[in-house]
C-alpha cells in the first residue's frame, strides 16, 4: 500500500524510518540555505523535495512528527534573529510555527495516495503558509518559500500570482523532484522521466510570464540611514535624541553633497522608521531639529516617528514633512509587531514577564493604505514588518502608491539574518507589483530595488550613509496586483479538496476491508 503501514501490516523497518528522519533533517537544512544570507535559492525546491520524500508512504500521524522535525531544523536557524530579543522567545516561536508544518505533513500523507500528488502537495504548502500568515496573534508570514526567491528563475511568477504562486511553484518543483527519485525503479522510461521533465519545466515557464515595461518617467529620491548608538534590545541608547540628531545630521550631509554637486538634487527624501526617538508633535526640540534638516534639504521628507495617541497609546507613523509648512499627511502602520509594538493578552503577559514592560505605550493600528503625495509622485508607504504581508503591500499599490517606500528599523537585529531576509521580500514585492522599492533603515540594509527585483544600491550595516537614487515611476499593474487573492484561494482549495478526497477514499477502503474480513 502506498499509504504505509495499516491494520494487519508489518511495521516499517527501522532503517527506513531512519532514512525518513535523515531526509527530513537534510531537507530542513537545505531549505534554510535557500534564504538570505546564504541565498542559495535552488536549495528551496531541493529541500522541499527531500521533505516530501521523507513523508511519502507514511500514515498521517507519523508524517506529522516527521514534518514537525523538518520544520524545527529549518526554522531554528532561519529565525535565529529572534535571539536578539531572547532565546526563550526564539524557541517558543519555532515550536509554535512548526505546528503548521506538522498539520500540512499529515494532510500530505493523504494526498500522496492520489494521482498527480505533486500538484496537491503544492496546494497544501500554500494553505499552510496562508494559515501561518493569519494566526496566531495576526500571523507570522516570515520564512515563506517565496521569500527565498528574491532573484531566481521562480521570481517572475510573482507578477502572475503573487508570493503564493511563487511558493506553489517552488513546492511543486520540489515534489516533482521527489517523485522522480521515488519512481526511479518504476517500469517504463517515459514514466520515470516525466516528473523530472516537469520539475525542470516549472521554473523555465516563469520566463514567459507577462510583465509591464518601462514608462519613461523617473523621480530622484534621497535615502538617509543615520545609525543608532546601541545594540540589541537597547539599540536606541539611553541618551534621548541621539537617533534624532543622527538622522538630522545625515540629512544635512545629503543636502551639502547636493550643493557641492556630488549628488543630484532629490525630489523627496526618505528617512527610516524611528528616525526620531522623540515625538515631534509634543516636543519642540524634536520638531525644530527635524524642520531645520528638512529646510536644509529643501524637499518633502518622509520621517519615521512613534507618536502619542492620547495618554496611553501610540502609533508608528510615516509622516510627510514639508520644508515650509512642516508636518502634514501621514500613514500609520497597520500590521503591528506583537510584543514589540503592543502586548497581546496584556494583563497576563505583563504579570509574567518583566521584559514585556519594555513595549511601553501600546500601539494602535492604522486603518488606511499608505498612499502619500510627496513632490511629483504619490509614494506607497509600507512600514517595516508589513512588507511580509501580501494584503498590505497590494492595498498600497492599488491605492496609487508608486514607487513603494519601506521604512524600517532593524536596529535590534543588526548583523543578524533579519535585514537580508527583509530585503529579499522587497525584491519579490518589486516584481509582484511592477514597482521600484526604496528601503530606508536606521542601521541597514537601506537599498533601492528596481521593478525587475534587482538591487541597484544598498548600504552596509551599522554605519551612517545616504544617497540620491533615480527611480522609475511605474503605474501599470501586474496580473498579480489585479487578481489579488484569487490564485492563492484557488491553490488552497485545490490542496484542501484533494486531502478531503483522499480521506474519503481511505475511509471507504477501510470499511470495505472490514466487511471482507467479517465475511
Amino acid at each position: 500500500r502506498a499509504d504505509g503501514a495499516g491494520p494487519g501490516t508489518r511495521p516499517e523497518p527501522r532503517r527506513v524510518l531512519l532514512g525518513r528522519i535523515a531526509a527530513a533533517v537534510a531537507g530542513g537544512l537545505a531549505f534554510f540555505a535557500a534564504f538570505p544570507p546564504l541565498d542559495w535559492w535552488l536549495c528551496a525546491p531541493l529541500g522541499i523535495g527531500l521533505i516530501a520524500a521523507a513523508l511519502y508512504g507514511t500514515r498521517p500521524r507519523r508524517a506529522a512528527w516527521i514534518g514537525y522535525l523538518a520544520a524545527v531544523v529549518f526554522l531554528l536557524p532561519s529565525l535565529a534573529w529572534v535571539r536578539s530579543i531572547g532565546d526563550d522567545l526564539w524557541v517558543v516561536l519555532v515550536v509554535v510555527e512548526s505546528l503548521f508544518y506538522a498539520a500540512m505533513a499529515a494532510l500530505a500523507a493523504l494526498v500522496f495516495r492520489l494521482r498527480a500528488w505533486a500538484l496537491w502537495f503544492g496546494g497544501l504548502w500554500v494553505l499552510m503558509e496562508w494559515a501561518r500568515s493569519l494566526v496566531p496573534i495576526g500571523g507570522f508570514p516570515w520564512a515563506r518559500a517565496a521569500f527565498s526567491q528574491g532573484e531566481s528563475l521562480f521570481t517572475p511568477y510573482a507578477a502572475l500570482g503573487g508570493a503564493p504562486l511563487v511558493s506553489f511553484a517552488v513546492a511543486l518543483c520540489g515534489a516533482l523532484l521527489a517523485q522522480a527519485v521515488l519512481m526511479g525503479k518504476a517500469p517504463g522510461l517515459a514514466r520515470r522521466a516525466a516528473p523530472l521533465a516537469l520539475a525542470l519545466a516549472v521554473p523555465l515557464l516563469a520566463l514567459v510570464v507577462p510583465r509591464p515595461g518601462d514608462e519613461g518617467r523617473t523621480v530622484n529620491i534621497g535615502i538617509v540611514q543615520g545609525n543608532v548608538p546601541g545594540q540589541g534590545m537597547y539599540a536606541l541608547g539611553d541618551e534621548p535624541a541621539v537617533v534624532l540628531r543622527n538622522h538630522a545630521n545625515e540629512t544635512k550631509r545629503l543636502a551639502q553633497a547636493v550643493r557641492d554637486g556630488k549628488l543630484p538634487k532629490p525630489d523627496l527624501v526618505v528617512l527610516p522608521e524611528n528616525s526620531t526617538d522623540i515625538d515631534p508633535y509634543r516636543d519642540e526640540y524634536a520638531r525644530q531639529t527635524i524642520h531645520d534638516s528638512v529646510q536644509d534639504v529643501g524637499v518633502p521628507t518622509l520621517v519615521g516617528a512613534v507618536v502619542a495617541i492620547g495618554e496611553e497609546n501610540r502609533a508608528t507613523r510615516s509622516l510627510v514633512w514639508d520644508p515650509v509648512t512642516g508636518p502634514g499627511a501621514y500613514y500609520d502602520k497597520q500590521h503591528l509587531v506583537p510584543f514589540g509594538e503592543y502586548t497581546p493578552f496584556k494583563e497576563i503577559v505583563l504579570a509574567l514577564s518583566e521584559r514585556a514592560n519594555l513595549v511601553g505605550r501600546q500601539s494602535v493600528p492604522g486603518d488606511r493604505p499608505g498612499d502619500l503625495t510627496m513632490g511629483p509622485v504619490t509614494i506607497g508607504a509600507v512600514n517595516c514588518y508589513e512588507v511580509a504581508y501580501d494584503d498590505t503591500v497590494r492595498g498600497t499599490v492599488r491605492a496609487g502608491g508608486t514607487p513603494l517606500v519601506v521604512q524600517t528599523n532593524n536596529a535590534s537585529y543588526a548583523l543578524t539574518n533579519l535585514p537580508p531576509q527583509q530585503l529579499a521580500m522587497s525584491k519579490l514585492r518589486a516584481v509582484e507589483h511592477n514597482r521600484a522599492v526604496v528601503t530606508a533603515a536606521t542601521t541597514g540594509i537601506s537599498a533601492y530595488v528596481t521593478p525587475d527585483g534587482k538591487v541597484s544600491w544598498q548600504t552596509r550595516e551599522r554605519v551612517a550613509d545616504m544617497n540620491v537614487v533615480t527611480v522609475p515611476i511605474r503605474t501599470k499593474e501586474t496580473i498579480a496586483t489585479r487578481v489579488g487573492v484569487l490564485p492563492e484561494w484557488a491553490l488552497m482549495v485545490m490542496g484542501a479538496a484533494a486531502a478531503g478526497v483522499a480521506a474519503w477514499r481511505g475511509r471507504r477502503r477501510a470499511v470495505g476491508d472490514r466487511m471482507r474480513n467479517d465475511g
